[in-house]
C-alpha cells in the first residue's frame, strides 16, 4: 500500500496493520484477539478492524517506528546572507505547511544546520559572505550520509558557465534570482519526490 494512503486511512485491517507493523498477520490476529491491539469486528463476518488511534497507540506501547503512518513534512534549509531573501523564504514556506524550514547566513552555519537540521533540501544562494555555491555544493556531495540531500541554488548575478560549474559540482537545479516562490515550491516538492 502506498505511504500516501497508509497516512489518509482512519480504519485498517489485520493485512494492512502486520504490513505497518512488520509482523505476520497471524501475530496481529492474536493480539487482536487479546485485547492488546483494539477494535472491532465487522457485523456477520469474522474479519477485524483497526481504528487508527488504536492502531498507533499499540505501536507507541511495543516501539514500532510510526514512520509508515506519519505524513513528514519537506526538511529546507533555506542558505542566504540577505535577511531580507530568508525571511520571506521561511514565512512562505512554513505559510504552505508542507515544509519544515530553518535558515543560515553563512557557508559555515550552512555546515552546522545540515548535520543538525539534516534537510531533505537545501535552498543555497550562490554567493556567501564566506565560500561560494561550488564549494558547499562539493563538500555536501562528498560527505556519504548528505548524498541524498538534494540542492537547488539561486542567485541573481551568475553567467551560464557558472551555472554548468554548479551543476558539475552537485547542483541539482538553478533558480535566477528574482524567481517566483509557486516555480520554487514546486521544484522543492519535485526534486524531493524524485529522490
Amino acid at each position: 500500500m502506498e505511504r500516501d494512503e497508509l497516512q489518509s486511512k482512519s480504519v485498517f485491517t489485520t493485512g494492512e496493520v502486520a504490513e505497518i507493523c512488520k509482523l505476520s498477520q497471524q501475530t496481529v490476529i492474536r493480539c487482536f484477539d487479546r485485547g492488546q491491539l483494539r477494535g472491532y469486528r465487522v457485523p456477520g463476518s469474522r474479519f477485524r478492524r483497526i481504528p487508527r488511534d488504536s492502531l498507533v497507540q499499540f505501536m507507541k506501547e511495543n516501539q514500532i517506528p510510526l514512520d509508515q503512518l506519519e505524513s513528514r513534512k519537506i526538511r529546507v534549509l533555506v542558505v542566504d546572507d540577505d535577511p531580507a531573501i530568508v525571511e520571506m523564504l521561511l514565512e512562505l514556506l512554513e505559510r504552505d505547511g508542507r515544509f519544515d524550514v530553518t535558515s543560515a547566513s553563512t557557508g559555515f552555519e550552512a555546515g552546522l544546520q545540515v548535520e543538525k537540521f539534516k534537510p531533505d533540501i537545501i535552498v543555497l544562494d550562490y554567493m556567501l559572505p564566506d565560500i561560494n555555491g561550488n564549494a558547499v555544493c562539493r563538500l555536501i556531495r562528498e560527505d556519504e550520509k548528505h548524498r541524498d540531500i538534494r540542492i537547488i541554488v539561486v542567485s541573481g548575478v551568475v553567467n551560464r558557465d557558472d551555472v554548468e560549474k554548479l551543476y558539475a559540482a552537485g547542483a541539482d537545479d538553478f533558480l535566477q534570482k528574482p524567481f517566483k516562490i509557486d516555480a520554487l515550491v514546486k521544484r522543492l516538492v519535485e526534486l524531493v519526490q524524485r529522490g
